[in-house]
């Protein structure tokens, strides 16, 4: 390369890729203070969201539905419990299980949470105008079918 040719500057996949997963990491912490403002954080919501969803179901159930190890979804339903927004039963067939439900205030405190987020969805991505969210909302598509 002689003295008057200047380097590319265009970010490689590694460069853009760790662009993207840091502002997906400042977006899920301004998501998490929202919520956290509502008493919930994103991992709460989407317990409470599966509840809401499928009704009342065993807490293995649920650590598989989330993708989590159950003794994660174990200290998470016995911080909800003691909030009172979740239930936990003893299944009379094998007491080594238990049955985990919504209750209402954990249905009331659900929404709250979900509005909470979706105002810090709205604020984050309200500062992009439409074609640029098109164009990121096409760029997340082809994401989405990349192999992992």
């Amino acid at each position: 390369m002689s003295q008057r040719e200047v380097p590319s500057t265009r970010p490689g996949p590694a460069d853009v890729g760790l662009r993207f997963l840091a502002a997906a990491h400042r977006a899920r912490g301004a998501i998490d203070r929202q919520m956290a403002a509502a008493g919930l954080t994103l991992s709460r919501i989407k317990l409470l969201q599966v509840l809401a969803g499928r009704g009342p179901v065993h807490q293995a159930e649920l650590a598989e539905v989330l993708g989590q190890a159950p003794r994660s979804v174990t200290q998470t339903v016995e911080a909800l419990e003691r909030l009172q927004l979740v239930t936990r039963v003893v299944d009379p067939d094998d007491r080594r299980r238990k049955t985990v439900g919504l209750t209402e205030k954990g249905r009331s405190a659900l929404t709250a949470g979900e509005q909470a987020g979706h105002q810090a969805l709205e604020c984050i991505f309200g500062a992009l105008d439409a074609g640029q969210l098109a164009d990121l909302d096409k760029l997340l598509a082809c994401l989405e079918t990349v192999p992992t």
